[in-house]
C-alpha cells in the first residue's frame, strides 16, 4: 500500500490479556500495532493459537481490550460525539495534575533506574516499563483531544469552548439518529405508494407529505446546529494559530487525533457503530441459527440498526437484493440452514455480515472449514464484493497460499505478537524473519524445478500464560543466539513498508 493511503483502523500497542487464577493471565495478543488503509484487505497469518482471531474480535470490541488504542477514522469524531471526550474536556485540570504527578514520578524513576546495576535494571525493566505506560496514557488521554492547549496555563477557555462544541456535535449525534428513523418511515411511505400504483390501485401521498415535512424540519434543525458548530470550530483553530511559534505547544499538538478510540466507548455508543463493522465466522455450520430462515438471518441485522423496521414491505426486496450480490437464489429465502451445504452456509454468513452496509469486514478463517474448490468461489465472491461494496477487509487465516491471493499487505503474527508485515508479494519474495521463512517451506508444492523440499515446522507453541522471555520464538528457532533469549527484538522498518521484529533478519543468502 501507498504511505499516503487514508487510514480506516489504527491499532496502537493493543493487548488482550484473559484472566486465569492465582493473577495468571493468557497473554492472547501482547502488543499488536498496526495500520488498516480504506480499500484494502489485510491478510493476517500463524499457527493456530498465535491469537489471530482474538485480534479481530478485540478490534471490533466484542472483547472489551486489555491496553492499547484502536482509533477508528470512519466517522468524524464530532458525529459520534462519545461521552468519553465530554468527560475529558471536563475533568482537564484534574487529569493534568494526575499527569504532572506521573512524569515527576516517572523522571525519578528512570534517574534511579539509570544509575543501577545490569542485573538490578533487569528486575526493576517491568516495574519501570509499567509506569511509563501509565503516564503516557494520561498523556494521550488528553493530547487526543485538546493537543497542545494542555500545555497552556489557564485551561478555562479551552475547557469552555471545548465543551460548547461537544455539546453541540452530541445535539446532532442524537438527531442524526433521529433522522435515519425518518428516512426509514420515509422510504416505507414511498414503497407503499409504488405498490399501490403497480396494483392499479389509488394511492394517497399524505403518509409520504407528512414524512418529507418532518424529515425537512430535522435537516434544517442539523444544518443550524453544523453553522453553529462551525463558528465555534473556527474560534478554536483561530485559538491554535496564535500558538504556532510556540515549541511546547508544537510538542504536544501532534498528539492530536480525530479518530474515534473505539476502546473507550459505551455499549450504546459502541452499537451505534456495529453496522460499520461486521464479522463473518470460521464456522458455516454453528455461527447459523437452525431455527430462523435465511430471510430472517439476513433482515435480523437490518431490523437491529433500524435500516428496516419490522414487518416492512421493503425488507424482502433489500433481502433478495443482497443474497443475489452474495450468488444466493431467491427461492433459497424461506430454507433454514440444514438444508444448505458449507458453501451455501458460508455465503449465507457473508450476505448476514453485508446487509447492513458495513465499511470494516474482519473474515475469521471464513475459508478453511470448506473444500478448497468451495474455497476458490468464496475467495472469489469475497473479492467481487470488495469492489463492489467499496469495503476494508481484516483477512485471517493460517493458509499462506490462500493469503496470497486475496491480501495487499501480510502481517505475520507469532504467540500474540506481530513478527513481520509487508506487501504481499514482499513477504513471499523476501521473508525477513525465520518464523515467515518457516511457514513458507511448510507450503506443500509439486514444483521441484528450484529444489525446494516442504518443511515443517518442529515443536509447539509455547504457552500464552507463560511466554518465553527474548524473542517468543527463540524455541523453534533455528538461527537462536545467546541474545534472543533474553532481549526483546524491536519492531523496526528494515525496507520502506517492510517491518520485522527479529535478532537475526535473514540475509539474501538466506532468502526463500
Amino acid at each position: 500500500m501507498e504511505k499516503n493511503s487514508e487510514v480506516l483502523l489504527r491499532i496502537s500497542n493493543l493487548k488482550q490479556y484473559f484472566p486465569l487464577k492465582k493473577g495468571k493471565f493468557v497473554k492472547a495478543n501482547d502488543g499488536v500495532s498496526i495500520d488498516i488503509y480504506k480499500g484494502e484487505t489485510f491478510g493476517l497469518v500463524g499457527e493456530s493459537g498465535c491469537g489471530k482471531s482474538t485480534l479481530g474480535r478485540t478490534i471490533l470490541q466484542l472483547y472489551p481490550q486489555t491496553y492499547g488504542r484502536t482509533m477508528y477514522y470512519g466517522r468524524a469524531l464530532d458525529d459520534l460525539a462519545p461521552k468519553y471526550v465530554t468527560e475529558t474536556v471536563r475533568n482537564l485540570k484534574k487529569l493534568r495534575v494526575k499527569w504532572q504527578e506521573l512524569h515527576a514520578q516517572l523522571e525519578k524513576a528512570e534517574s534511579e533506574y539509570a544509575s543501577l546495576t545490569e542485573e538490578a535494571q533487569f528486575a526493576k525493566h517491568a516495574e519501570l516499563d509499567a509506569l511509563r505506560k501509565r503516564e503516557e496514557d494520561a498523556l494521550l488521554n488528553m493530547t487526543k483531544i485538546v493537543g497542545g492547549f494542555i500545555t497552556l496555563e489557564d485551561l478555562d477557555p479551552v475547557i469552555e469552548i471545548y465543551d460548547k462544541a461537544y455539546a453541540i456535535a452530541h445535539k446532532i449525534s442524537k438527531l442524526d439518529i433521529k433522522r435515519e428513523e425518518q428516512l426509514v418511515t420515509l422510504a416505507d411511505a414511498e414503497f407503499a405508494v409504488k405498490r399501490a400504483k403497480e396494483a392499479g390501485k389509488r394511492a394517497s401521498t399524505k403518509k409520504v407529505d407528512k414524512a418529507k415535512a418532518r424529515l425537512e424540519e430535522t435537516d434544517k434543525e442539523i444544518a443550524a446546529l453544523r453553522e453553529e458548530l462551525s463558528c465555534v470550530s473556527a474560534e478554536i483553530q483561530k485559538m491554535r494559530e496564535s500558538h504556532a511559534g510556540d515549541k511546547e505547544f508544537q510538542k504536544y499538538e501532534v498528539y492530536r487525533d480525530t479518530g474515534i478510540d473505539l476502546a473507550r466507548l459505551t455499549y450504546n455508543e459502541i452499537r451505534r457503530l456495529r453496522r460499520d463493522m461486521q464479522l463473518i465466522f470460521q464456522d458455516p455450520y454453528s455461527s447459523l441459527n437452525p431455527r430462523m430462515s435465511v430471510g430472517q438471518i439476513i433482515s435480523e441485522g437490518m431490523q437491529a440498526h433500524n435500516i428496516v423496521k419490522k414487518k416492512d414491505e421493503r425488507m424482502q426486496e433489500m433481502i433478495l437484493k443482497v443474497m443475489d450480490e452474495c450468488g444466493l437464489a431467491p427461492y433459497f429465502l424461506h430454507r433454514f440452514p440444514h438444508q444448505f451445504s458449507g458453501g451455501q452456509r458460508q455465503r449465507i454468513g457473508i450476505a448476514r455480515a453485508l446487509a447492513t452496509k458495513p465499511k470494516f469486514v474482519v473474515c475469521d478463517e471464513a475459508v478453511s472449514a470448506l473444500d478448497v474448490s468451495i474455497q476458490a468461489q468464496i475467495i472469489n465472491l469475497l473479492l467481487d464484493l470488495k469492489e463492489q461494496e467499496n469495503l476494508t477487509y481484516l483477512f485471517i487465516t493460517h493458509d499462506l497460499s490462500v493469503v496470497k491471493y486475496i491480501s495487499d499487505r501480510i502481517g505475520v503474527m507469532y504467540l500474540g505478537n506481530m513478527v513481520e508485515l509487508a506487501d504481499s508479494q514482499e513477504i513471499f519474495d523476501h521473508p525477513l524473519h525465520p518464523y515467515t521463512e518457516a511457514l513458507l517451506y511448510a507450503i506443500p508444492t509439486t514444483d521441484t524445478v528450484g529444489g525446494k523440499e516442504l518443511e515443517i515446522l518442529e515443536g509447539d507453541i509455547p504457552s500464552p500464560v507463560n511466554p518465553p522471555k527474548g524473542c517468543k520464538f527463540h524455541t523453534r528457532c533455528k538461527y537462536c543466539t545467546e541474545i534472543c533469549k533474553h532481549v526483546v527484538p524491536e519492531w523496526e522498518e528494515v525496507s520502506p513498508n517492510h517491518f520485522v521484529a527479529c535478532h537475526h533478519k535473514l540475509n539474501a543468502s538466506d532468502k526463500t
